[in-house]
């Protein structure tokens, strides 16, 4: 094997070091940032949530308290952690908006859609996360 043979191999398994050495870092990155970017991202959805429904005049408390008695309603005697407002879904007339909560409880986390009839908000359905 001539010695320029054994440079350029010496030389390409370098390179394919510095690679994977490249590599396993930006995955060690990655996971590291990952739980501050989702709560990141998770407070800002919140937010502009809130923001949309304040916006179309929907009154953030009775939204709230409705959302409450009908998530207690479906789960009876599960204790309510947290409870946000994650989703707004505003469709052409009022019985048609949407509203979407997520509530922790002890038993983990669960989605309620509220739906309006006849201008009062009610809960449609809770799903598990």
């Amino acid at each position: 094997m001539s010695t320029l043979a054994v440079v350029i191999v010496v030389v390409v398994a370098l390179l394919a070091l510095l690679a994977l050495g490249g590599m396993v870092a930006n995955a060690r990155r990655r996971r590291a940032l990952e739980p501050r970017l989702e709560a990141s991202l998770d407070e800002v959805n919140q937010r502009l949530a809130a923001a949309h429904a304040e916006d179309k005049g929907w009154e953030p408390g009775a939204l709230e308290a409705a959302a409450r008695a009908a998530f207690a309603e479906r789960r009876p005697g599960e204790e309510i952690r947290e409870q946000v407002l994650v989703q707004v879904i505003d469709r052409p007339g009022t019985d048609e908006d949407k509203a979407v909560f997520r509530f922790g409880t002890g038993s983990g986390i669960a989605y309620l859609t509220m739906g309006r009839r006849d201008g009062a908000w009610v809960g449609e359905r809770v799903e598990p996360a």
